[in-house]
């Protein structure tokens, strides 16, 4: 048996006992769920970013083994020419396919490692959006609505703009607040700046690396759009305040601005202290919430 070959018998083996296994472990298994077949639950905090990181664990699988199994395919092709060949186009031939071995694993690194990075960065947005979502917790002791991960956007046929999510949703009797979380890691302090620090003076938003709008026009347009739809859904206008929130960092607030800037812990207070006076009854805020519970429930198993 040649040795090309013998690792492309290998490999489908391989994959054949893999098959087997996951077949017998399904037959095994009962085939109805305890469940009934429309059930659906509400989304949960960073629900998308959930799915990403689940897709991104499936792409760093696919990567790893795509890189284990070319290398060796070309280096058993390069063997197999120099066994067919028995001169120096054989030598060549191996050498052409131990130097498409070293490149195919370069690649291949690189792209394992670029998708890791972003499973990593992923991680991080989606603990972000989970702090946010504990903080908001007390707020439904008080009789205010939250809803995380809320489906939006909904583009014309046609139209570019991808859709989109609202991290999270709060309804009480202050009206609508639509919250952007940013989840951002800390880098090096320029002079006279704290590295846990972001001011914000209504306006732009200084790191301590540098200035940038980072968020506030994402929050800003994001409100607008809960806003339109929601008018459109209820027949009146409903406010919505946007908040931008930064897990981890202390908010220095030196001016206002349309959007509020805000530390996590920072989020019931500030709603809670719009409570007075309402803007919302008891069934305008039972509408609104309709209209999100329907949107967020899409989880299934």
């Amino acid at each position: 048996m040649t040795p090309y070959l013998l690792v492309f018998g290998y490999v489908a083996l391989f994959i054949g006992i893999i098959s087997l296994i996951i077949w017998l472990r399904n037959r095994s298994r009962q085939d109805r769920t305890p469940f009934p077949e429309n059930t659906r639950l509400l989304r949960g905090p960073g629900e998308s970013l959930q799915r990403k990181v689940r897709e991104l664990d499936e792409k760093i699988l696919d990567s790893a083994l795509l890189g284990l199994l070319l290398p060796i395919l070309a280096l058993g092709a390069g063997l197999q020419l120099f066994l067919w060949l028995k001169n120096i186009w054989g030598l060549v031939a191996v050498g052409v396919g131990v130097l498409a071995l070293a490149l195919l694993m370069v690649l291949q690194a690189r792209r394992v490692v670029a998708v890791i990075d972003r499973r990593r960065n992923t991680r991080l947005g989606l603990f972000g959006e989970r702090i946010v979502a504990e903080h908001l917790e007390p707020l439904k002791t008080t009789g205010h609505r939250v809803f995380h991960d809320v489906p939006a956007g909904d583009p014309p046929a046609g139209s570019t703009t991808p859709p989109f999510n609202l991290d999270h949703v709060v309804i009480g009797p202050a009206g609508v607040f639509a919250i952007e979380t940013k989840t951002r890691r800390k880098g090096r302090a320029r002079v006279g700046f704290m590295a846990h620090e972001i001011i914000y003076d209504g306006r732009a938003l200084a790191y301590p690396w540098g200035e940038e709008d980072y968020g506030l026009d994402q929050a800003l347009r994001q409100s607008k759009w809960l806003a339109t739809y929601l008018q459109i859904q209820l027949g009146r206008t409903v406010p919505v305040t946007p908040l931008l929130v930064f897990p981890g960092w202390m908010i220095i607030r030196r001016g206002r601005g349309t959007v509020t800037v805000l530390n996590p812990k920072e989020l019931p207070s500030a709603i809670a202290s719009r409570a007075t006076p309402a803007v919302l009854d008891e069934t305008t805020q039972d509408l609104i919430a309709r209209q999100l519970e329907a949107r967020c429930r899409d989880v299934e198993l």
